[in-house]
């Protein structure tokens, strides 16, 4: 059996593609639902270099096991709920995010809402840290945490993932260790 053939079997080319979705050369697809913009001051995006510090929401899905949440938004709103409010920050070029939503990230602009399809492998979580410690973004709930790794550890399903992501800001590396907000 060759490698091609070996890796359709567990991921097949049918539930991996999305019309609608524009491919990327590295491998995961995307569809912009709301194009960001440059702002005064400085987070212009899109050209996102290593040491930015990124600050995003997001939510994630598990595509080929019925669609499953392992991060969803859409509890209570309005009022003190508003205040809880925590969103996921990272800096790039330093391997705690996956690299599938890290190279999604650095063509994002501030305020830019995206679905990004991510596929099993090098792009997706590291096999090793099943915790999602090093490597992020990480479920903030044990029900979380088990759909994902589910999915992540069973070859018999699709292991491909859907994140939605909303780049909130964009904080330049001041050169010196820390950042400009943006």
């Amino acid at each position: 059996m060759s490698n091609a053939e070996s890796s359709e079997m567990y991921s097949p080319k049918f539930v991996q593609q999305y019309e609608d979705f524009t491919s990327t050369d590295e491998g995961w697809s995307y569809k912009d639902v709301k194009v960001g913009s440059a702002d005064s001051k400085g987070g212009a995006g899109g050209d996102l270099k290593d040491g930015d510090r990124v600050v995003f929401d997001w939510s994630g899905y598990t595509i080929g096991y019925f669609g499953r949440p392992f991060e969803a938004k859409g509890g209570p709103t309005g009022g003190a709920f508003d205040k809880d409010l925590d969103y996921f920050r990272t800096t790039l070029g330093s391997k705690t995010l996956i690299p599938g939503l890290e190279c999604s990230l650095r063509t994002m602009k501030p305020g830019g809402i995206r679905q990004v399809i991510i596929p099993y492998g090098p792009l997706s979580y590291p096999e090793e840290d099943k915790e999602h410690e090093r490597v992020g973004p990480k479920p903030t709930t044990f029900s979380g945490m088990r759909a994902l790794n589910f999915v992540l550890e069973n070859p018999r399903v699709d292991r491909t993932l859907l994140f939605n992501v909303k780049l909130i800001r964009v904080d330049r590396s001041d050169g010196k260790g820390g950042f400009i907000r943006g």
